[in-house]
């Protein structure tokens, strides 16, 4: 009984570190933050710190590990559906990311200069390429359904989920750097509307969709965000 709270609180402890990176990434930027800044928010010492962290690159990877577990949470319970097809999937996974980001959208506006910062540029890739990693077998499943079912045409399911997954990066930096423009007054919200629907057309085109039979994103998520 004992070791397995010493377990638990080693998982507690462990977390408060990562925890405190978040926050401190979130304000401050990667680049800009050091350990000590974080051995201070947690009110710990260095010998506390290394006895969960070997470096600042290791606490990095576990913030990352953080952030790619929420994107999870919300994909793979659509993605296990067996009631529902291929393409209520995709649609699905657009539109419940965009819903969950909505009910947060004060801490990502909060979270969004910072993230497109310089001093943020590590973090990024670390996060693109872990979520490449842990997304793409999903999306590879719910796009080998779709030509299963023939709703998707693709000459490579396996080479088309994986331009997918590429797609949605770019995607989610090209839907923030517009959000910026539009705080900036300096695209109006049809232009938004037309960049985000060239997208569309991509996915319509890789996955052998017709073209205009798929919303990637409803009005409302639109106006929510850029309006």
């Amino acid at each position: 009984m004992a070791r397995t709270l010493d377990l638990e609180a080693h998982s507690l402890r462990r977390e408060a570190f990562t925890d405190a990176a978040q926050r401190l990434i979130q304000t401050r930027g990667y680049e800009q933050l050091s350990l000590q800044d974080v051995i201070d928010e947690v009110g710990a010492s260095k010998g506390a710190f290394y006895h969960y962290f070997s470096s600042k690159e290791t606490l990095l990877e576990a913030v990352i590990e953080r952030m790619t577990d929420a994107a999870l949470e919300v994909m793979t319970p659509i993605a296990n559906d067996r009631e529902l097809t291929a393409i209520a999937k995709l649609q699905l996974v657009f539109t419940t990311l965009a819903a969950w980001k909505g009910e947060r959208k004060e801490f990502f506006v909060e979270l969004i200069e910072v993230w497109l910062s310089a001093d943020n540029s590590v973090v990024r890739e670390h996060f693109r390429s872990r979520v490449t990693g842990r997304i793409l077998p999903l999306l590879t499943t719910i796009v080998r359904q779709g030509a299963a079912e023939g709703s998707f045409t693709p000459t490579s399911p396996d080479g088309a989920a994986a331009v997918v997954v590429a797609l949605m990066l770019g995607l989610n930096e090209l839907a923030t750097q517009l959000f910026l423009a539009r705080q900036a007054n300096s695209v109006t919200f049809d232009e938004v509307v037309t960049t985000l629907a060239a997208y569309t057309e991509a996915f319509e085109r890789i996955l052998g969709l017709p073209a205009g039979s798929w919303a990637m994103l409803d009005d409302a998520t639109l106006h929510t965000w850029y309006d």
